[in-house]
C-alpha cells in the first residue's frame, strides 16, 4: 500500500486528514461469491481457436491492462512460454500510475517476462518500440516451419477489453499511414473470432491476428476477477455494479487515492459506499421519478438512482477522472 499521495492537490490531503488506521476496510468482504459465473461460455472457443492459430504464429503479442500488470493474464501463455517468443504490452498506461512500473517490471522479470513495453495507443505512445522488437527477437528465435518465409506472422492475445484491436490500429497509423483495420470498443467482447491476417508495416512485412479476449476459465480467486470486472474486463452485469462500486471504494482507500472526494464534494475521505454513491448520484444528477401512492392519491417523487451512480463511478475510474491507479 503507498504511504504518500504523490501529486495530489493540498485539498485532497486535507481531505484524509485524521483518518486513523481503523477507518479504513483492511479486507474486503466478497460475500461468498462464485466467479466461475462470470466465465461467458464462448471464450471456451477462442481458446480453441487461439491453441491452433499457434502453429502459425512467429511471435506472441500479450496485450494486457497497465492498471492490473500482474492480475488475470491469459491461461494460453503458461503453455507456449520459452516456444515462441513473447512482447507483453502493458495498455491504458495513462491511467496507471507511473512511480509503479518499476516494481511491475521487477515482478514480471521473476515471472519469466522480460520484454515488456507500457503503451498508450489512444495516443501512440511507445507504440513505435514494439516492431523492432518483434523483428529482433524473431530473428534471434528458430522459425522451424516457417524458415523460409520472409514476413513475420504475430499473433495478438489479452483478456477482453485491454485494447488488442486499438494497438492493431496504432501501429497501421504509425507504419503504413492508414486506418483502422478492426473494430474497437469500451465494452468487453467486440472482436468476436480470430480474424484473418492484418498487415500493419512494409520493412520488414509483419502481419498481426487480432483475437477474441479469453479469461482464464478458473480465475484463481475473486479479487482477480473483480480487478479484471472494475477494468472493465468483465460485462458489468454478470458481476454487480454495486459490489465492483464498493470494492472500487475500498481499493482506492487501500491506495490513498482520495480523487473522488473532491470530484464528488464529499467533507473527507469515507469507506461507505452508499454515502459516496449519494454524493455521485447528486454531483451528476442522477435521479429517477418514483410513483408514491399516498392516502390522498399518487405524488411523484425523485429519488437518488443509485445503480446509475455506481455506474458513473466506475465509469469515471475506468476513464482516469479519479486518478492514476494501479490496482496491483
Amino acid at each position: 500500500m503507498r504511504t504518500a499521495m504523490r501529486g495530489c492537490p493540498a485539498v485532497l490531503r486535507a481531505a484524509a486528514a485524521g483518518l486513523g488506521p481503523g477507518r479504513f476496510r483492511e479486507r474486503f468482504d466478497f460475500g461468498g461469491r462464485d466467479v466461475a459465473a462470470w466465465f461467458p461460455r464462448h471464450m471456451a472457443k477462442g481458446l480453441r481457436q487461439m491453441r491452433a492459430s499457434l502453429r502459425r504464429a512467429d511471435c506472441l503479442i500479450e496485450v494486457h491492462d497497465a492498471r492490473i500488470p500482474l492480475s488475470g493474464r491469459n491461461p494460453i501463455l503458461q503453455e507456449v512460454l520459452g516456444i515462441r517468443p513473447h512482447i507483453l504490452v502493458l495498455n491504458k498506461m495513462d491511467l496507471a500510475d507511473p512511480s509503479r512500473q518499476p516494481t511491475v517490471l521487477e515482478r514480471l522479470k521473476q515471472q519469466r517476462c522480460s520484454h515488456v513495453v507500457f503503451t498508450d495507443c489512444k495516443h501512440d505512445v511507445n507504440v513505435k518500440k514494439i516492431v523492432p522488437l518483434v523483428a529482433k527477437l524473431v530473428d534471434n528465435s528458430p522459425r522451424y516451419h516457417r524458415a523460409e518465409s520472409t514476413e513475420y506472422s504475430i499473433l495478438v492475445i489479452g483478456v477482453p477489453n485491454v485494447g488488442k484491436s486499438s494497438l492493431i490500429n496504432s501501429l497501421r497509423r504509425l507504419h503504413l499511414k492508414k486506418g483502422k483495420a478492426t473494430p474497437v470498443g469500451g465494452d468487453p467482447g467486440v472482436t468476436k473470432a480470430v480474424l484473418t491476417r492484418i498487415q500493419v508495416c512494409e520493412k520488414p512485412l509483419m502481419y498481426l491476428v487480432d483475437t477474441p479476449g479469453v479469461l482464464a476459465p478458473k480465475l484463481g480467486d475473486v479479487e482477480t476477477g473483480m480487478k479484471l470486472a472494475v477494468c472493465g474486463a468483465i460485462h458489468d452485469h454478470l458481476v454487480g455494479e454495486d459490489i465492483m462500486a464498493d470494492y472500487l471504494l475500498y481499493a482506492l482507500n487501500r491506495q490513498q487515492q482520495f480523487r473522488y472526494v473532491q470530484r464528488y464534494g464529499l467533507a473527507e475521505a469515507c469507506d461507505d459506499i452508499g454515502l459516496v454513491l449519494k454524493h455521485v448520484a447528486l454531483a451528476q444528477g442522477r435521479t429517477q421519478k418514483v410513483k408514491v401512492l399516498t392516502g390522498t392519491g399518487n405524488v411523484n417523487m425523485v429519488m437518488l438512482n443509485y445503480p446509475a451512480a455506481a455506474y458513473e463511478f466506475l465509469r469515471d475510474f475506468r476513464a482516469g477522472r479519479l486518478g492514476r491507479v494501479t490496482l496491483d
